[in-house]
């Protein structure tokens, strides 16, 4: 299995990314095609002490770079042989199985798009993240594709998100909420109101409207939301965890019994920093474009980028676009009719 890795996307340029790589070729025996400038991929190998290509890795230049503060469609239609065009056009040529990048995440969907263009009927693609929960783990989607969604964007998130528990984390039967303002189904916004009645009849395990509290209790396996409230969600926990453990720091030094208390809990919160964190998943898939394309954060290190490619190709391995593909086929005609119904309600 070939796997494309934009391996100069991030903040950090291409150390964690060819580490992450090698890291994939000798624990999963991946072969990874690292994609950027060819000069500076080999100098980091180099500098790693291997001379040339080690087993399983491979390189395939790409000059240009997407600039971060530009337009990311703009970007992409101009810039053909960008690292991350390039491992996009990799899949769609079916010389990579898929591909992984922590660059830009704008030019990461445009280029899937563009490249890989949607599964047929998906509206819409989602950004599907991992978030870590009380219980295991939980599926938020859309993480900031669209920030502006209809009913029937929801309706196939739900069934795109629940095919994925379903593949990674083998949930038979994964549970699905929609997030709202309160657990009753009457609660909501227009978009909440016109959703809820009708994610019973798409064959998903509905259970209901979720609240912001319940994201990280792991009330439901999915969560599906628009993109802004669910990049919003995602930031805000984000930035609330990094905070939290800011203040608990800063407390513990203030007193000497709480720094013997700290010492002693210190494997519990090891424990739960392993659970919490993010690049134990590695990325977030963006699920309904039709090959394998892995999100991963623009501060990724090593291991963030080998859990991504990881997760890439187990994604691969469970035929994961496939499925999805025959979820909407066979759904096709629920979907056209709820769509006409939700039309008519709406007028």
């Amino acid at each position: 299995m070939k796997i494309a890795l934009d391996a100069l996307g991030g903040d950090f340029g291409a150390r964690p990314n060819v580490l992450g790589a090698l890291q994939a070729a000798k624990k999963l025996n991946l072969d990874v095609i690292l994609v950027g400038d060819e000069a500076v991929l080999r100098q980091e190998l180099a500098n790693l002490g291997y001379a040339k290509e080690p087993e399983h890795i491979s390189i395939v230049h790409a000059p240009d770079t997407i600039d971060m503060a530009a337009e990311p469609a703009k970007e992409c239609r101009n810039k053909k042989n960008a690292s991350i065009i390039v491992c996009a056009n990799l899949v769609h040529k079916k010389e990579a199985d898929a591909f992984v990048s922590a660059g830009h995440s704008g030019a990461t969907m445009v280029a899937a798009l563009f490249g890989l263009g949607r599964i047929k009927g998906v509206q819409r693609p989602a950004i599907a993240t991992p978030m870590p929960t009380y219980k295991g783990v939980s599926l938020l989607l859309d993480g900031g594709a669209n920030a502006d969604c209809k009913p029937i964007h929801l309706l196939q998130f739900a069934v795109m998100g629940s095919a994925y528990m379903q593949k990674v984390f083998d949930i038979p039967a994964p549970s699905v909420g929609v997030l709202s303002i309160g657990e009753e189904e009457t609660k909501g916004n227009m978009l909440v109101k016109h959703t809820v009645p009708h994610m019973r009849e798409i064959g998903v395990n509905f259970k209901g409207t979720v609240e912001g509290r319940d994201v990280n209790t792991g009330e439901t396996d999915v969560i599906v939301c628009d993109g802004f409230v669910g990049n919003i969600v995602l930031k805000l926990a984000e930035g609330l965890a990094k905070t939290m453990i800011a203040m608990i720091k800063r407390e513990v030094k203030k007193r000497p019994l709480a720094i013997l208390g700290a010492l002693l809990s210190k494997g519990a919160f090891k424990a739960v920093k392993k659970h919490t964190n993010p690049d134990c998943y590695g990325g977030a898939p963006l699920v309904g474009v039709n090959g394998v394309a892995i999100i991963s954060h623009g501060k990724s290190n090593d291991f963030a980028i080998f859990n991504a490619l990881k997760t890439a190709a187990r994604l691969v391995e469970k035929n994961f676009v496939g499925d999805i593909a025959a979820k909407m086929a066979a759904l096709k005609p629920t979907f056209d009719n709820l769509e006409k119904e939700i039309h008519q309600e709406n007028h």
